[in-house]
Parts: structure tokens; C-alpha cells; sequence
């Protein structure tokens, strides 16, 4: 998704310095497996579901560790995770020289712990608006595309290195493709070195440094149709198609699935509408040889009604034909929502609602009730053809 939506990077820039993660070693994988949760019933299938989450703030009441509700739901119905900030250069990589792992440590210390399984979002973030102020002005000096390589690999190899196989999957590049030209992004690292030597050098870094991991490209595209989907959904396939015919060691789209109820029709006419240009999308994906990764789902609902149980219903609704397309492909794997209740999602402060009230595009709540989409994301596992099919 476009990082206006993450105009919330900037709330959770303070350090959790003095915060302490669980201590408990209990298993999320026991506890999920339990019937009914979310991840139980995607394992049907052959796949696993989970959750972003965010350290936070110092005495916040932000993610799991600050909220024992929300750690109890997280621990509840996900068997994986993924930071959602943590990882990025901004919190990770304050200089060029300096590397702070503090808040992403804890994050890794609480999945293990917890029995989680890990990914890593993101060892790099394209949009170069989000880079740190300090990667945006830098200098690569007389040999700019050797000095962009050694930070690009010398970032990846500290990663990867610090957290070994506690981490089962990548993001290596989020959104390197920009929607509007379908090109390849122009930032001070790609005027280094170039934009395709840049991702290659980050994949094939990758499978060096953390050969077990499943290396993603991931990328917000959306199955709503318009004429930046259009081009966006263009970049990504000749972007994906270039790694394909260059050996650049790529596994998986993160399909980022931030999918959106932004047109005033029934539910059925914007489906009809989005599913066959997107299942033509996905054909050419897995044709190329790639598996699936929903990477962060949610709803925006934005045009709904304001009733709130007619905007939950729509929203479940539409949740469950997206998700049934995507179920549809045996390549599709992992499926993680970004969060797992209302009240800590980036959606509210991102493109609000013209009643200024709570998005409601994830599986609970603000008072961490389930809601209709809860119940639609688990029918939807529930009757997934299988994986391995």
C-alpha cells in the first residue's frame, strides 16, 4: 500500500526502551491450532494464517505487548507474525553506520517464545518519501554504485545474520514499482546503481545470508480496477518478469490485499467488475513460476454506509469474494492480516471516512469483539480447496 497510509510511522519512532516482552514459553502454535481459530482453519488447506503487530510506544496502549487483550486474540487465532514498522530502516538503521534492533529484538524475542512462526517486513522499502532523512540526502561519493551495493548488502547481511532462522520469510523489496509509470521507482539508491542491479542485488544477498527463508517482492496492487491498478498491475509483471529471465532468486508476490469497498454499488457488481482482470493478473503470476502471499489484508471501507451493522456485513462480504479468488490458486501460502482489531489500525487515519468514525476493516472490534469479517475470514478457510490439490 502507498505509504500514505502509514502517516502513523512517525507515532511509533519513540523507543520501547525500557518495555518487557512475555516471558512465558508457551506455544501460539498449540493454542491456535485449537478448532475454530483462524489459523486452524487455514491449515486445512495446507496454509497459515497471522497478524502484524507493533512494539509501540513506551507506555502506549499500541499492539500486543502494551494490550493483554490483543496479545490473547494474536495468541488466540494467528500461528504467525510479522512486524509492522519494526523491521524498516527508519527504526533499524537511525545513520549509515549505526544499526538499533531494540524494539525488532523484542518483537522476535515474544514470537519465539510465544511459538510463532516470524517473517520479516521489510529489508527494503522503496517509496524513497519514506526513506530515513539521512538515506535521502546521502552522499555514494566518485564509485556511487559500489558504495549503494556494500550498505544494500551490508544491511541485508546484519539482518539476516542477527536473527537467522527465526525469521521464515522476507519482504526483501516492498514497493519498488511506482503505480502511476508502472516503472521502476527513481530514488538517490536507484540513481546509484540502478533500479534493477538495486533488486537484484537485495534478493540475491538474501538467499545467501538466509538460505531456509522464502523470499518475497511484495507490492500493494489492488483487484479494484482503475487506470493506475491498470498500470501498477503492468510494472509489477515486467518487474516480475525481468527477475524471471535474470535469475534473480525470488519466491513469492506478497500480494499486500489492502482491498477496498470505495464504490457506492452492491457488493456483487464490484466483484463482477474486479475478478476477472485480477484472476488474469494471478494466472500470469503463477505462470511465471511464483507462489501467492497475502501479506496484509484488510478492508477499507470508506463508502460504506454509515449503519454499522450494514458496513460490517458489506465488509465481510466483500472480504469473503476476495478471499475466495485468492483460495482459488494452490500457489497461495501464508495469509496475514495487517492486525487483528480496529482500534490499532492504520485505516482510520489513512483516506477517513466522511463521518469521521473507526474504520472497520479488520477481524475484531475496538472493544475486541469479533466481527462479521472474523466469521467470513474463517468460512472462507473453512471451505479452501486445498493447497497441495
Amino acid at each position: 500500500m502507498n505509504m500514505t497510509r502509514r502517516d502513523s510511522l512517525a507515532l511509533g519512532l519513540a523507543l520501547a526502551a525500557t518495555a518487557c516482552a512475555p516471558t512465558g514459553m508457551e506455544s501460539a502454535g498449540s493454542r491456535a491450532t485449537a478448532e475454530g481459530s483462524l489459523h486452524a482453519l487455514a491449515q486445512r488447506s495446507g496454509r497459515r494464517f497471522g497478524s502484524a503487530l507493533s512494539w509501540g510506544a513506551a507506555g502506549a496502549d499500541r499492539g500486543s505487548f502494551a494490550n493483554p487483550a490483543y496479545a490473547a486474540i494474536l495468541e488466540r487465532e494467528c500461528g504467525l507474525l510479522v512486524p509492522e514498522n519494526e523491521l524498516k530502516w527508519q527504526w533499524t538503521r537511525p545513520s549509515a553506520g549505526q544499526f538499533d534492533f531494540r524494539q525488532m529484538d523484542a518483537i522476535v524475542d515474544y514470537a519465539t517464545k510465544k511459538g510463532f512462526a516470524l517473517r520479516g517486513h521489510t529489508l527494503f522499502w522503496a517509496p524513497q518519501k519514506w526513506y530515513p532523512k539521512w538515506l535521502v540526502g546521502h552522499d555514494f561519493g566518485s564509485q556511487p554504485s559500489k558504495a549503494a551495493e556494500a550498505m544494500l548488502v551490508e544491511h541485508v547481511r546484519t539482518v539476516c545474520r542477527r536473527y537467522g532462522d527465526r525469521i521464515y520469510s522476507y519482504d526483501v523489496v516492498n514497493e519498488a514499482v511506482e503505480p502511476e509509470t508502472g516503472a521502476i521507482r527513481d530514488t538517490v539508491v536507484t540513481r546509484a546503481m540502478g533500479g534493477e542491479a538495486m533488486l537484484d542485488v537485495m534478493f540475491h544477498t538474501a538467499k545467501a545470508e538466509a538460505p531456509h527463508a522464502q523470499l518475497v517482492y511484495n507490492d500493494y496492487m489492488s483487484w479494484e480496477r482503475g487506470t493506475e491498478d491498470e498500470t501498477h498491475i503492468a510494472g509489477v509483471l515486467k518487474l516480475l518478469e525481468g527477475f524471471r529471465k535474470r535469475g534473480t532468486p525470488v519466491d513469492a508476490l506478497g500480494v499486500q490485499s489492502h482491498i477496498r469497498l470505495l464504490k457506492d454499488l452492491p457488493v456483487a457488481e464490484i466483484v463482477r467488475e474486479s475478478e476477472g482482470p485480477w484472476r488474469r493478473f494471478l494466472d500470469e503470476v503463477v505462470g511465471m513460476g511464483y507462489d501467492l502471499v497475502i501479506t496484509e489484508f484488510d478492508v477499507n471501507d470508506r463508502r460504506a454506509p454509515d449503519d454499522v451493522g450494514i458496513r460490517d456485513r458489506l465488509v465481510a462480504d466483500y472480504a469473503r469474494a476476495y478471499l475466495d479468488v485468492m483460495l482459488s490458486y494452490p500457489q497461495l501460502g501464508d495469509i496475514l492480516a495487517w492486525g487483528m482489531v480496529d482500534r490499532y489500525s492504520w485505516l482510520t487515519g489513512f483516506d477517513p471516512r466522511a463521518d469521521k468514525s473507526i474504520k472497520r476493516g479488520l477481524p475484531y472490534d475496538v472493544d475486541f469483539r469479533p466481527k462479521p469479517l472474523r466469521e467470513a475470514v474463517a468460512a472462507a478457510f473453512a471451505g479452501a480447496s486445498s493447497r497441495h490439490g
